[in-house]
């Protein structure tokens, strides 16, 4: 194999650069022509030689147009076991604008192998592409091999802000809302990045009415109690019976996701499918937070007391009697708080990709990932679905 490529989607290349050389530094001579680098051992004998080519969408724009669709193509026809993991790859290749190809004089070698996937896990939302198809994720792990066969990687697809926003909005609102929450970052000492973008203002963003937000409550609560029953192992046939009358009793059926309807139908519930719905006690925190009925959002570091996120529900009778007890919070603090935990997911992210760390300060990612989705969902963040809130950092 002579042949590496990284694709990543990243707003810019600016520190490509630093990157190759803090990993090929002290075993090669770099020397860089525009966007080339072409790369000599340092050793007596056994020289290598490698070249590593850069490009983005604004430096060859054409290069992206022309094989973009061609590997998505590859990897539609690949007839993946998991095709859950193959919306995941065709995500991640949706949302591609970088490339690093590294082209070799000979085939590489077990030595160097490492250093290619150190240039990878340096590469925020890489991912490792091989000429025999195999693909790679941030760590070095398998994704998906040519013949369909799911690897051992846990992936999950990354986007940057510039390829699925576009350009940045910014407003003066919304960068004192981000200096406030890097302030309070700083205050914590947790890591952050200044260029991680503002939130739309509050005339752009679209915001839940009460009443939804409300009802998305009351139903993925209802739901969540499902999903716990099938992780526990209990009676599916009578959690199911008991759980779909709840939601008819509240009048809320028809506003089940596309995932949550999927899993209160299936004959055999999906184990993996129970535990993700059952993590979105956290976001179903963020809409009764929302609503008036928990007093703040603490530190994403411990888990929302269930016994009482069940409790303000389990207390009606009805939906109207529901509505009743909330007040709903101004668009400015649900605002402010989704604008913080964007900051604090970058963290998580941040750190457990480019540190191998846990989240800093003792954050729980899943609790942060749940939140965000609460949160954002709430503000209307690009309209996506409860069930599709992307997590790009």
């Amino acid at each position: 194999m002579k042949h590496f490529t990284i694709f990543a989607s990243r707003n810019d290349i600016h520190d490509i650069e630093n990157i190759i050389s803090e990993v090929f530094g002290k075993g090669y001579e770099i020397k860089r022509d525009e966007n080339d680098y072409a790369l000599k051992s340092k050793t007596l004998f056994g020289k290598h030689k490698m070249t590593i080519r850069v490009a983005s969408e604004d430096t060859n724009p054409d290069y992206f147009d022309q094989n973009i669709p061609g590997m998505m193509g590859f990897y539609e026809r690949i007839p993946f076991e998991d095709e859950k993991l193959k919306a995941l790859v065709m995500t991640q290749i949706s949302v591609l604008n970088t490339m690093l190809a590294i082209e070799m004089e000979k085939d590489i070698t077990d030595e160097q192998m490492p250093l290619f996937t150190a240039l990878l896990s340096r590469i925020v939302g890489g991912i490792g592409f091989l000429p025999n198809g195999i693909l790679l994720d941030q760590a070095g792990d398998v994704i998906v091999y040519p013949d369909g066969k799911s690897g051992s990687s846990d992936f999950r697809p990354l986007g940057c802000t510039r390829k699925i926003l576009g350009p940045e909005i910014t407003s003066k609102e919304g960068e004192q809302r981000k200096n406030k929450n890097i302030a309070y970052l700083n205050e914590m000492g947790i890591p952050f990045i200044s260029w991680l973008p503002q939130l739309p203002p509050l005339e752009q963003c679209k915001f839940k009415a009460k009443e939804d937000i409300a009802r998305r409550a009351v139903t993925v609560l209802i739901v969540i109690q499902f999903a716990c029953d099938v992780a526990q192992g209990e009676d599916i046939q009578g959690s199911r019976e008991f759980f779909t009358d709840m939601l008819q009793k509240f009048g809320v059926e028809e506003y089940l996701t596309e995932n949550e309807r999927k899993l209160l139908q299936d004959e055999e519930p999906v184990m993996d499918e129970a535990i993700n719905i059952s993590w979105q006690y956290e976001a179903y925190w963020t809409l009764i937070w929302a609503l008036g009925l928990v007093e703040t959002l603490d530190f994403p570091d411990q888990t929302c007391d269930c016994d009482y996120a069940i409790e303000v529900v389990s207390s009606c009778e009805t939906f109207e009697q529901f509505l009743l007890k909330t007040a709903m919070r101004s668009k400015e603090e649900v605002l402010d708080e989704a604008d913080k935990i964007y900051r604090l997911h970058w963290a998580c992210v941040n750190n457990r990709i480019n540190e191998g760390k846990e989240a800093p300060a003792g954050m729980d990612e899943s609790i942060v990932i749940e939140r965000r989705r609460g949160l954002f969902w709430m503000i209307g963040y690009r309209d996506e679905e409860w069930d599709h809130i992307s997590m790009d950092t």
